[in-house]
C-alpha cells in the first residue's frame, strides 16, 4: 500500500487532511481512494462490519488518529482490498481522487519523535575526512543518532528557508521509517516488524550554524531544528520486498537529489552500513517507541551539498531554488526554498 494525507487543491482554507490509499502500484500513482468514503460504503454493503471490526467503528480521519486508536498501518488494507467501486449516484466520484486535483501533506502530521541516525559510511567518511581525521572505530559498532525537532515538520511542497543567522542552507537525502506499534528493547533480527512503512526525509541543515555548534561537542541543535521535510506518502514494506538482494541490509533502490532540475546527488539505499533493524534495536534500548515515531537513516553518500557543492551547484541553497529528493519506489519529495519570512530586503 501507499498511504497519504490529502486535500483537494482548491479546498477551503483550513480544510482537514483526509487519509487516502493509492489505487495504482505505479511510483507516481494517478488515483487515490478516500478511505473514509470507502469505509462507509463497505458498512452499507455489510452492516456487521461496524460491530465485528474496530477499524469500522469510527471514521477514518488521519493516520495520527489511526495510531491513537491502537491500530497499525496494515489494518487499513481491509478497506483498500474491499473497495470494488460501483457506488450509486456518482459515489465513485467522491471515493476516487485524481492526483492532479490533490495537495499532499506530511505522511505523519504530528510525529511523537524524530530520531535521525548516521548509517551510511560514504557520508560519514567524507565528513571525517573534511576534519582531517579517520572515522571513529565506535561508529562501526554503534548506530548513533540525535533527536530532531518535530514541531517543524514540513510536507511535500511546503517551503523551507534558512534560519536568520545562516547563509549555508543544505539538503540531506535520507530514508525514513515509520514505527506503527509500541515497542521496547527490540532485537535487530525482529525490529523491522515494528515498521509500518517508509517515506523520504530531507534533514535540512544550516551548515554554518552546525559547524559552530559542533566545536563544543553538543548538538546538533539550531543547525538542524528549523525544518524537516517528509513525504510524499508512506510505502508499506511489502511493496519493497522484491528489491532486497541476498544478505543485504536494505532494499537495493536508487536515491537521487536535484536542484532546479539538475541532479546533484546519487546513491543507493543498499549502501547503508546499518539496517533499520539495527537502528531500531539501538533506538528502543531501555526506552519505549510509539506509533508515529520517525527513524531517519542519515544521509546517503554524496547526498548533500556539503559533500558535492564544489563539483555540482557551486554554492549552498538560495531563495528561488527547488530541491527534489527521489527514492525509487518511494516517490519524489519537492521543496521550494524561499526567503525567510519577515526578512528585510
Amino acid at each position: 500500500m501507499k498511504l497519504a494525507h490529502v486535500r483537494e487543491r482548491h479546498a477551503f482554507a483550513g480544510a482537514p487532511w483526509r487519509l487516502a490509499a493509492a489505487l495504482d502500484r505505479d511510483a507516481q500513482p494517478a488515483r487515490w481512494l478516500d478511505l473514509e468514503t470507502a469505509r462507509r460504503r463497505l458498512i452499507r454493503a455489510d452492516p456487521r462490519r461496524e460491530h465485528n471490526a474496530v477499524l469500522f467503528r469510527q471514521p477514518v480521519t488521519t493516520l495520527d488518529d489511526h495510531f491513537a486508536r491502537g491500530l497499525r498501518i496494515e489494518t487499513l488494507r481491509e478497506i483498500v482490498e474491499g473497495f470494488s467501486g460501483g457506488g450509486a449516484d456518482g459515489e465513485d466520484d467522491r471515493a476516487v481522487l485524481d492526483t492532479v486535483d490533490l495537495v499532499f501533506g506530511p505522511p505523519v502530521l504530528r510525529p511523537p519523535s524524530l530520531r535521525d541516525f548516521y548509517a551510511f559510511e560514504g557520508h560519514v567518511r567524507t565528513m571525517w575526512q573534511r576534519r582531517g581525521q579517520d572515522v571513529p572505530e565506535a561508529w562501526y559498532r554503534l548506530p548513533v543518532f540525535y533527536f530532531s525537532n518535530v514541531s517543524e515538520i514540513r510536507g511535500p511542497g511546503d517551503p523551507v528557508w534558512a534560519p536568520g543567522d545562516s547563509v549555508e542552507l543544505d539538503y540531506e537525502l535520507e530514508v525514513c521509517a515509520i514505527v506503527d506499534t509500541t515497542a521496547r528493547d527490540l532485537t535487530a533480527d525482529r525490529a523491522e516488524e515494528a515498521i509500518g512503512g517508509y517515506t523520504i526525509l530531507d534533514d535540512w541543515s544550516a551548515r554554518d550554524l552546525q559547524r559552530e555548534e559542533t566545536t563544543v561537542r553538543l548538538g546538533p541543535a539550531k543547525g538542524k531544528d528549523f525544518a524537516s521535510s517528509i513525504g510524499p506518502w508512506i510505502v508499506t514494506p511489502d511493496e519493497l520486498s522484491d528489491a532486497w538482494k541476498a544478505n543485504a541490509k536494505a532494499p537495493d533502490l536508487v536515491m537521487t537529489a536535484s536542484v532546479n532540475g539538475v541532479e546533484t546527488s546519487r546513491g543507493r539505499w543498499s549502501d547503508t552500513h546499518f539496517s533499520f533493524g539495527e537502528m531500531l534495536e539501538r533506538a528502543s534500548a531501555d526506552v519505549g517507541l510509539r506509533p508515529g515515531d520517525l527513524i531517519g537513516s542519515g544521509t546517503v553518500g554524496t547526498g548533500c551539498l556539503l559533500e558535492v557543492r564544489e563539483a555540482t551547484l557551486g554554492r549552498y541553497l538560495q531563495p528561488g531554488d527547488e530541491v527534489v529528493l527521489t527514492i525509487e519506489r518511494l516517490g519524489s519529495l519537492a521543496t521550494p526554498v524561499v526567503a525567510r519570512p519577515g526578512a528585510q530586503h
